[in-house]
Formats: C-alpha cells, sequence, structure tokens
C-alpha cells in the first residue's frame, strides 16, 4: 500500500510542478519575474526526480535496501538542486520587487550557497552508504537552513511593505518546508516513520509554485 500511494503521490509532484514550471516559462512573455519562476519550478521537479523515481521504483520492486547506490546519488543531486531553487528564488524577489544594488546580499546568498554546495562534495556525506553520517547531514544543512531564513524575511518583509497581496505567504511556504524538513534530516534514520514529514513539505514547494503560477494568470 505504501509503494503504490506513495508512487502516485510522487508522480502526481513531480508532473504539477514540471507542468506548471514549462507553463510559465511559455507564457511569461518576456516578464523575467515569471521565466525565473517556471525556470525555479522545474528545477525543482527534475532535481527531486533523481531521487524520487528511483525510490519509487525501489518501493515498487525489491526494496530501498536494495536501490542505496541510485538513491544516494539521487539525494546529492537533489541537494545541489534545492540550492539553486532558493538562489533562482531569491532573483525573483529581486525582480518582483525591482530591487537594486545589495551587493552585500546578493553576496551572503552566494556564500552559503556555495559552502553548501561545497559541504555536499565531500566523502564524508557517504550518500551511497546504507549509513550515511548524520553528522555531515546536519554540517551541508547549516548554511541550506541560513539561506531559507535569508529569503523567508526577505519575502515577509517585501511583501508586507508591499502590500502584495498575492505572495503575502510566500514566506510560510519555505518556513513550513524547512519546518518538515529539519524533523528528517535529524531523526529519519532512527525512526522511518518521520520520513513521511517528507509529504507535507513536498507539498510546501508546490504551494510555492503555484503561488507564482497563480499570480502570472491573474495578470494576464
Amino acid at each position: 500500500m505504501q509503494a503504490i500511494m506513495e508512487t502516485l503521490f510522487d508522480v502526481v509532484y513531480l508532473t504539477t510542478v514540471i507542468t506548471l514550471g514549462v507553463l510559465m516559462i511559455k507564457n511569461a512573455k518576456g516578464n523575467k519575474q515569471y521565466t525565473l519562476f517556471g525556470i525555479m519550478a522545474v528545477v525543482l521537479g527534475l532535481g527531486d526526480s533523481f531521487h524520487l523515481v528511483p525510490r519509487a521504483i525501489a518501493l515498487c520492486t525489491t526494496g530501498l535496501e536494495n536501490y542505496t547506490v541510485s538513491l544516494g546519488i539521487g539525494k546529492f543531486i537533489t541537494s545541489i538542486t534545492m540550492t539553486i531553487f532558493y538562489i533562482i528564488l531569491y532573483y525573483v524577489w529581486r525582480k518582483r520587487y525591482d530591487v537594486k544594488g545589495k551587493q552585500s546580499l546578493t553576496l551572503a546568498v552566494y556564500a552559503m550557497a556555495i559552502i553548501r554546495i561545497v559541504l555536499c562534495l565531500f566523502p564524508q556525506n557517504e550518500w551511497i552508504s546504507a549509513n550515511p553520517s548524520l553528522a555531515w547531514g546536519i554540517y551541508r544543512n547549516i548554511p541550506f537552513a541560513i539561506m531559507g531564513i535569508i529569503i523567508i524575511v526577505l519575502f515577509y518583509n517585501s511583501a508586507k511593505e508591499n502590500n502584495d497581496n498575492p505572495f503575502k505567504y510566500m514566506w510560510l511556504t519555505i518556513v513550513l518546508s524547512f519546518a518538515f524538513y529539519i524533523p528528517v534530516v535529524l531523526w529519519a534514520d532512527v525512526n522511518p516513520l518521520i520520513g513521511m514529514l517528507m509529504i507535507p513539505k513536498t507539498c510546501a514547494y508546490v504551494w510555492t509554485v503555484w503561488i507564482g503560477f497563480s499570480d502570472m494568470k491573474r495578470r494576464k
């Protein structure tokens, strides 16, 4: 039952975000904000597919324990693409609120992204191990969390200052994604049921994409 339900959920999720992303790119009509948003959605979907597709195959065949290498490589790729996702989201913020300058802020975002990616490259992460390092799972997610906090604060303040009703909950979608993701990093290996929190985390990302898509449709 888990295999069927989880696989169906993942198929719907990946199809939804990639489709919405392609539609935004196609229908942006020169609006760089929506083009960026569409690219971001496609990066999210394609990146997650490297982990979710092997996981679905594993669940529907011989089990997760027999797909350790492909799942680990997929998790590594997803870690990189999620970092890129937040860099693009930062530029969505800049375009939406016509932000100029703030080089120090841009530098901070890139610094956290580079640190995150470099940490992901260390062999101590043991990506293809059946029991990867918890400590390195925490290390690589510290700069990622800092990136998330920066983006949360930026969207919260800008939406409030500009009375931006369509984007007023953008900050909340990011808060929820991290709130569901952090327990998985810390305790999923101890209690596999905690891994179920990836479902609401995924829903939070769909909400993020839907906010951008809905705003584009509204402005047509």
